[in-house]
C-alpha cells in the first residue's frame, strides 16, 4: 500500500483578475513565444537567504503568485500577514522538501523546449478562440501538493511533480498508473487543459456521465489538435498497452455503458469511477482508468467530423445529448 499523501491531479483556483507579470500584455499583443516566469528559481532564492530585502523583493516582483500558492498550501490568502513568510520559508526548509526542490531546478534548468512546446499550444488558442486571454505563465514548487495553480490571468506548473516516473522520491507515494503523469511530456498538455478549464468550465450535471464524458473529451480533442505531436496514449496517461486496450474494447466499452444504464442516471459515484485513474476493474481487469476521458474524446471526435463546427462553437455548445446525437457515435 502507497502510503497517503495529499494529492491533487489538477487543481484550479479562480482569484482576483490581476496580474503584476510585465510578460502578460506582451504575450497577449504578441504570442509568438510564451516566456515562463521563474517564480520557483527567485522563491528559492528568498527560503535560502530569508533577509526582509528579499521578502519585499519577491512581495513587489510575485504579488499575485505569493496569493495563490498561499492559498493553495496554506489556505492563507493573506501575504500582509506578519507569519507569512515565516511559514512559507518554514514550509520549505523541512530537510526532505528542500532536496526535492533542489533536485526540480536541477531538473528544469532549461525550459526552452517547454516554452516552444506551449508558445505552439497557445498560438492554436489564440487563433481559434481570438477573445481569449493568453495568461502570464510561472513555474513553482507545491511540494507534491497542486499540479497547476490558475487565476484570472495567471497560470503557474508546479514542477516537483513532473520528475519522471524514475524519480527515487516518487516511488514510495505513487502508483504505476500515477507516475505516467509526471514527467516533463506532462507539463504543456497541462498548462493548456487547465487553462482551458478555467475559461471553459463545466457547466453541466456533474452526477451524469453523458455531460461529464462530453466536456472532458473537449478538452482532450482540443490539447490534442493545439498540440499534434503528442501521442493520443501520452494525453491520456496510458502505455502501449492500456490504449490498444481502448482501441480494441471500445465496441464493448460502449455497449456495457448502455446496458448498465450509466450514461444518463444521476449516480455520482458511478459516474466519477469513469474519471479516476485507478485501473477501470469494474469494466474488465485489464481495463486503463479515464475511460470516460477515452470515450467522451471519440465521440467529440466524430461530432467534429461530421458537423466541421468550429473548435469555439464546440466549447460554448452546452447540449450534450446534441452532441452525441449528432456525433452518430456508433463504435
Amino acid at each position: 500500500m502507497k502510503q497517503n499523501i495529499y494529492f491533487i491531479l489538477l487543481t484550479i483556483l479562480i482569484l482576483t483578475n490581476f496580474s503584476n507579470c510585465d510578460i502578460a500584455s506582451e504575450q497577449n499583443s504578441s504570442i509568438e513565444q510564451i516566456h515562463i516566469c521563474r517564480f520557483d528559481r527567485d522563491l528559492y532564492r528568498l527560503i535560502t537567504l530569508d533577509t526582509p530585502e528579499l521578502q519585499e523583493q519577491i512581495a513587489t516582483d510575485y504579488p499575485e503568485m505569493l496569493k495563490v500558492i498561499g492559498l493553495g498550501i496554506f489556505r492563507m490568502q493573506d501575504t500582509q500577514h506578519p507569519d507569512f513568510f515565516d511559514r512559507l520559508v518554514n514550509y520549505y526548509s523541512e530537510p526532505a522538501l528542500n532536496q526535492l526542490y533542489q533536485d526540480a531546478l536541477k531538473a528544469f534548468e532549461s525550459i526552452e523546449t517547454i516554452e516552444t512546446n506551449l508558445s505552439a499550444g497557445f498560438h492554436y488558442l489564440k487563433t481559434n478562440f481570438p477573445t481569449m486571454q493568453i495568461p502570464a505563465v510561472y513555474m513553482h514548487v507545491s511540494g507534491l501538493q497542486q499540479n497547476v495553480l490558475v487565476d484570472d490571468s495567471l497560470l503557474s506548473i508546479s514542477i516537483d511533480k513532473y520528475m519522471g516516473a524514475d524519480y527515487s522520491l516518487y516511488q514510495d507515494y505513487f502508483y504505476a498508473y500515477q507516475l505516467r503523469k509526471m514527467n516533463p511530456d506532462c507539463i504543456v498538455p497541462d498548462y493548456l487543459k487547465a487553462w482551458l478549464l478555467s475559461e471553459y468550465p463545466f457547466t453541466g450535471n456533474d452526477r451524469i456521465l453523458l455531460d461529464r464524458i462530453i466536456h472532458e473529451g473537449k478538452i482532450k480533442y482540443i490539447i490534442h489538435q493545439a498540440l499534434p505531436k503528442v501521442l493520443p496514449e501520452k494525453l491520456m496517461g496510458y502505455n502501449s498497452i492500456e490504449y490498444q486496450w481502448c482501441k480494441q474494447n471500445e465496441m464493448m466499452l460502449w455497449n456495457t455503458i448502455i446496458e448498465r444504464k450509466h450514461l444518463f442516471t444521476p449516480d455520482a459515484a458511478t459516474t466519477a469511477r469513469y474519471f479516476s485513474d485507478m485501473p477501470s476493474v469494474f469494466i474488465s481487469d485489464d481495463a486503463p482508468g479515464d475511460l470516460g476521458s477515452w470515450i467522451g474524446w471519440q465521440i467529440v471526435t466524430q461530432y467534429m467530423n461530421r458537423t466541421k463546427s468550429s473548435v469555439e462553437a464546440l466549447m460554448v455548445n452546452t447540449d450534450y445529448q446534441d452532441i452525441l446525437t449528432k456525433s452518430r457515435y456508433r463504435p
